[in-house]
């Protein structure tokens, strides 16, 4: 089957699936009247966005070197998470907060694009060309390890809103339930627990790669690389924090919080590496 209809699908197709799933899941709770029609049209359109998206990926497969491919993939699995949790959170306010992050990341990408476009697929580093696998490898683990930081910075969000109507003592019934801050924290935990092995494996192995390309030392004050090498950190700083000391769980989830703002910049940020392309 010929793929050229496929290049009909833009950003808009998925990036207007996904907000208009967001819309229709407040009338889903704000209406309990109309909560089962507007919440399975929500994820017809979640649905409809996340096979757009996909077939966007087939077509053009970005590069994960480029600040809006790295956005777009990372957009792209946080999709299948709201899918797969509004499926089997129904009622809860999973779709709720994390669809405007698949969103913001998706319209990111598009500033992005529109202000340095680069050719898919771009021509990426020696490093990654010659050892194909090891690059794909390298980029893959630090996709895993930005999941991870997304769904610590949704589970934190959660977490302090549900902390904050527990101290001002609001009625449940009135206001969007979410999950126990028990069940909350644990999520935060586990996100942490993977994405920390995961960044430090990615980190571990591109400066493996580095090294291999002999990149000039002027690399290191990039700021994808100082940006990159500050997420571990404060990941490190999470991480002794969360199973080395007592700290309450209001600190970590703002520290996650933080994170999350600094892994928009390293992915925002221009690959070292990657030499720019021309458009498409």
């Amino acid at each position: 089957m010929s793929a050229s209809w496929w290049q009909n699908v833009t950003h808009a197709c998925f990036g207007l699936s996904y907000l208009l799933a967001w819309l229709l899941e407040w009338p889903a709770w704000l209406r309990p009247a109309w909560h089962r029609v507007c919440h399975w049209a929500a994820v017809g359109f979640g649905v409809a966005g996340l096979i757009a998206h996909t077939l966007f990926l087939v077509v053009h497969h970005p590069t994960p070197a480029a600040p809006d491919g790295s956005l777009l993939l990372l957009a792209w699995v946080l999709a299948l998470f709201y899918l797969y949790g509004t499926l089997h959170q129904a009622g809860r306010a999973w779709a709720l907060f994390l669809l405007p992050v698949i969103i913001g990341l998706v319209g990111l990408s598009i500033m992005l694009r529109r202000l340095e476009p680069t050719a898919w697929p771009a021509q990426v580093p020696t490093w990654i060309s010659g050892e194909r696998f090891w690059g794909a490898l390298h980029g893959t683990l630090i996709l895993l390890a930005s999941v991870g930081i997304s769904v610590s910075f949704v589970a934190s969000l959660m977490y302090l809103l549900q902390a904050r109507r527990l101290r001002r003592k609001i009625d449940p019934g009135r206001v969007l339930p979410l999950l126990s801050l028990e069940r909350l924290e644990t999520l935060n935990r586990r996100a942490i627990a993977w994405a920390f092995p995961l960044l430090s494996a990615g980190l571990l192995l591109g400066l493996v790669l580095w090294r291999q390309e002999r990149g000039g030392w002027e690399n290191w004050l990039s700021v994808k690389v100082l940006s990159t090498g500050g997420l571990w950190l404060v990941f490190g700083v999470l991480v002794y924090l969360r199973y080395g000391t007592h700290v309450p769980p209001r600190r970590l989830a703002w520290l996650s919080i933080a994170a999350f703002a600094l892994l928009l910049v390293a992915l925002m940020a221009a690959h070292p590496f990657a030499p720019a392309g021309g458009p498409v």
